[in-house]
């Protein structure tokens, strides 16, 4: 891939991540997206991003453990 002297300038924004499990990460604006992820919200500086997902992503079981324990623990509370 040959970065663009527009892709060089921002090479220090990064935008928030989420997969299907909820689980997020940050990823360069420069790259293309990974099959699999969306975007939440606009690009920004890299310790925005870490500080939003460290304030936002207080729950680190992947979407399908939680629906598993919901369904396992439901029939017990009746």
């Amino acid at each position: 891939m040959n970065m663009t002297e527009n892709d060089l300038e921002n090479t220090d924004l990064y935008f928030v991540v989420i997969n299907e499990e909820e689980q997020y990460s940050i990823w360069p604006v420069w790259r293309d997206m990974p099959d699999g992820w969306d975007a939440v919200g606009e690009a920004r500086d890299r310790e925005i991003c870490l500080d939003w997902i460290e304030e936002n992503w207080t729950d680190m079981r992947p979407a399908s453990l939680k629906k598993f324990l919901d369904a396992v623990e439901k029939p017990k509370n009746k």
